[in-house]
């Protein structure tokens, strides 16, 4: 077992490498295990035009490139590997451990950021066509469909909150949903039924999805009805599967508390786990806006929570690179103080 680390990350995407980022330009030397497939849900993204600064938009494997390469420049060290297992310190001041298989590798504070997954249908055409007419998030990919025939599949208030977005750009929006009632609330189902341009479908599931006969890009859903089987083909453009999300807590459980839904909780407005010197950022968190910018945002305040906690409470030492920056009252490190 090596040398104590300052930080370690666990995660990539916008919030690990943000996170990076902070803590590499702080001289913190942090280490990120970033998992083999580095770069969060943006990976799997094609266009993404909603990031601030770049106005022509950027292909979402090249924005995280440049994530990656940012926090590099700064003297982030990498290991695209998963981490195994976290075992928090038995006592105050003591290092937690991040295993990579075999490789135990300790830190003073842990920033998680593990992301989440988007729950998918598993059915025919999912996989093959994501990214080409097959979405996971409307408020990112809404505009690519104007007046175009859409699709929706979900029944809870995030499928309606989808809906009526996406009905500001599509010519017709379709809700798929397997049972007549829905898990909506009263109020955003009544919202999405005022959209002239939303319809309604149950109670069906989606079959396949299926290309043209160039076999590039979505061109239409078979649908087939729950009570009896029956199939119908829809044509279409773009499909958006509004079912969930799965936050990739597992690691962690048992260890930092985590909600019904395995989002981990953090005390207040802070990034602070129920841990003393853990910390969790990005969709990990996330029920609400699972966006890149509000991801790497909350990456930025786990770095400077973590960089705080590293500064200024009595049982770690202080980096060399923090002493002589001032001191937060003693206070701010009790429990659920609740600021950031």
């Amino acid at each position: 077992m090596g040398d104590i680390e300052n930080v370690i990350i666990v995660g990539s995407g916008p919030a690990g490498y943000t996170a990076a980022l902070y803590t590499s330009r702080a001289n913190l030397n942090p280490l990120v295990i970033e998992g083999w497939m580095w770069g969060g849900l943006l990976q799997q993204t094609t266009d993404v035009e909603n990031y601030p600064g770049f106005s022509g938009g950027i292909m979402g494997p090249e924005l995280m490139q440049q994530f990656r390469d940012q926090a590099e420049r700064f003297g982030t060290r990498f290991i695209t590997d998963l981490a195994t297992k976290i075992e928090p310190a038995g006592e105050p001041g003591e290092p937690h451990t991040v295993w990579v298989g075999d490789e135990a590798h300790q830190a003073r504070t842990v920033i998680l950021a593990m992301g989440a997954e988007h729950k998918k249908l598993g059915v025919p055409g999912e996989e093959e066509l994501s990214g080409r007419g097959v979405s996971y998030c409307a408020t990112c990919d809404a505009a690519f469909f104007k007046d175009r025939a859409t699709i929706i599949v979900g029944g809870g208030d995030s499928a309606m909150e989808e809906a009526i977005f996406l009905s500001k750009f599509a010519s017709k929006v379709l809700i798929v949903h397997r049972r007549g009632e829905f898990r909506a609330s009263k109020i955003m189902l009544e919202r999405a039924r005022q959209q002239d341009n939303i319809e309604f479908v149950t109670p069906y599931t989606v079959a396949a999805f299926e290309a043209g006969e160039d076999g590039k890009m979505l061109t239409q859903a078979r649908l087939a009805n729950v009570e009896t089987g029956e199939e119908q083909v829809v044509p279409m453009d773009g499909a958006f599967i509004a079912i969930g999300h799965e936050p990739q807590s597992e690691i962690v459980r048992g260890i930092v508390d985590i909600d019904d839904e395995g989002y981990v909780i953090t005390e207040g407005k802070s990034t602070r786990t129920n841990v003393p010197g853990m910390f969790a950022a990005g969709d990990l968190v996330d029920h609400t806006y699972r966006q890149a910018v509000t991801a790497a945002g909350s990456g930025c305040q786990a770095a400077l929570d973590a960089e705080w906690y590293l500064r200024d409470n009595p049982a770690v030492p202080t980096p060399p690179s923090l002493e002589g920056e001032g001191d937060l009252a003693e206070a701010q490190w009790a429990p659920a103080t609740g600021q950031a």
